[in-house]
Formats: C-alpha cells, structure tokens, sequence
C-alpha cells in the first residue's frame, strides 16, 4: 500500500493562520503540525488544537518575531530591536551569519518552550525554512542528542522548494519530501497527484502544507499569501479524500515513522 504523510507547517504564526490550520484538522487530511512557538499566537493555535489525536512538531523558527531567549545572548539572530532578522536578510546574506552556539541556546529556549505548551516532547522536530547550514546543523545536533525524531532537510537541497526526488531517513523510513507552494504557478492539487503519481514502494511521500486564512499581520510578514488559501481548500476537499479512499492510500503521521 502506498504511503503519504500530509504535514502543516507555521501553527501560532498568526491568528488567522491557526484558524486555517484548524479547519484542515477537523475538517481535513492534516495529521501533523508544526508549531511555531515564540509568537503571540501561538497559545492561540494550541488552544484549537491541543485535544485533536494529531502529532505536533517543534516548527523551529529563526526568522519571524521575538526569540524565547534573551536576545542579547544571541546577537547573531536578532536586529537591533531584539527581534528575529528576517528570512529577507537570510536570504540576501553572502555568508551564513548565524552563530552555532547561540542557535543552540534559541533552540533549547523553543524546545522548553514547546514541552511547557504540551507538557510532552514534540512528536517530530524541525525548523522553519532560512539559508543557514548553522542553524540546521544545530537543529539536528540537539534533536540527536535529546532523542528527538529529527525531521531534516535533504542535503544540497532549497529549503523552499524540495521537489519529488528530496529524501531524508527518519528511523529507517525513506521519507520523500514535496513542497511547492513558494513556485509562481503552485497548485497544490497538480502537486499533490504529480507525487502520488510516482508511486515509490520504498518510502512515504511527504507533501508539506501552509494552509492558512489571511490577517493584516501575516500579509505583512510573509512572502507566501495566497498558495496559503488555496492549500486549505485542497485539504478540506472531498474529492482528495475520495481519492485517497479509492487508490487505497494510506495516510500517516509522524507518530507512524
């Protein structure tokens, strides 16, 4: 039987993001979420969906908001303000400025947070997507050594557009890794029956989601808008979970890995 894992990433990015992120829970095909835990919203994105059987992740994230740790401890991250510096920044850097040490002492401060949201270890862990081997090695160094089930990226690989052929291991599992939506043309219903169309025995497919209603705060903080919407309509749509049915694929969630 095939098998396909169906991920929604950026939960406490916004309010309005949390509610889209709801609705593709409770009324579609999203068994797994990451959380963004440093943000205003994010007790409100908890809050929706703490009692769904869903597997929640720690979204990382170095690049939108305010830091959990005390920005003068990571003056590598930060702006002069002590807010994050933005995916702009990370994006336009020559080099890669983020400081190992101080991406640990962030992400210990996120994971401490997580567990204080979820009184438990995430179910899966990763970062939100910037232009930094630092931050990645990091991130996989401290999952390694917390016993975390590390959700990587595949190596050589753009953080923002990981086609068909981007594959990690996660305990074992061959994990092929889709996600399009930062593409001019992105549709997600052309992507999502392009991946099961490969119909690889050796592995799951995973198609990494945004889904997410509009606010004034995520218009202004985010590049990706409107492939936001579209994903939330696709996951709710009937017609893929029909055809879930039909091909009799099996749709998994972290916890399954």
């Amino acid at each position: 039987m095939k098998k396909i894992l169906l991920r929604a990433d950026d939960l406490g990015y916004s309010e309005a993001i949390n509610y889209g992120i709801e609705k593709a829970v409770k009324e579609g095909l999203i068994r797994s979420v990451g959380v963004m835990v440093n943000m205003p919203a994010s007790k409100h994105g908890v809050d929706l969906l703490v009692d769904e059987p869903i597997a929640f992740g720690q979204h990382t994230n170095f690049c939108v908001g305010r830091p959990i740790s005390d920005p003068k401890l990571i003056p590598s991250l930060v702006d002069e303000e002590g807010m994050f510096k933005t995916s702009t920044v990370y994006r336009k850097a020559e080099e890669d400025f983020v400081n190992y040490d101080e991406a640990l002492i962030e992400i210990e401060a996120q994971y401490n947070q997580f567990l204080m949201l979820f009184n438990k270890k995430p179910d899966y862990f990763e970062g939100h997507a910037v232009a930094s081997t630092n931050f990645f090695r990091a991130l996989e160094d401290f999952a390694h050594k917390n016993e975390l089930k590390y959700s990587g990226l595949p190596e050589g690989k753009d953080p923002n557009r990981l086609d068909e052929d981007s594959h990690i291991l996660i305990n074992e599992h061959k994990v092929y890794m889709t996600m399009e939506s930062m593409n001019e043309d992105y549709d997600p219903y052309d992507t999502f029956y392009k991946m099961v169309k490969e119909q690889r025995e050796d592995g799951v497919e995973m198609m990494i989601f945004h889904p997410g209603y509009l606010d004034d705060y995520i218009i202004n903080h985010s590049s990706l808008l409107l492939p936001r919407t579209k994903e939330v309509t696709f996951l709710t749509d009937p017609e893929i979970s029909n055809f879930l049915i039909d091909k009799e694929i099996d749709c998994l969630d972290y916890r399954d890995l």
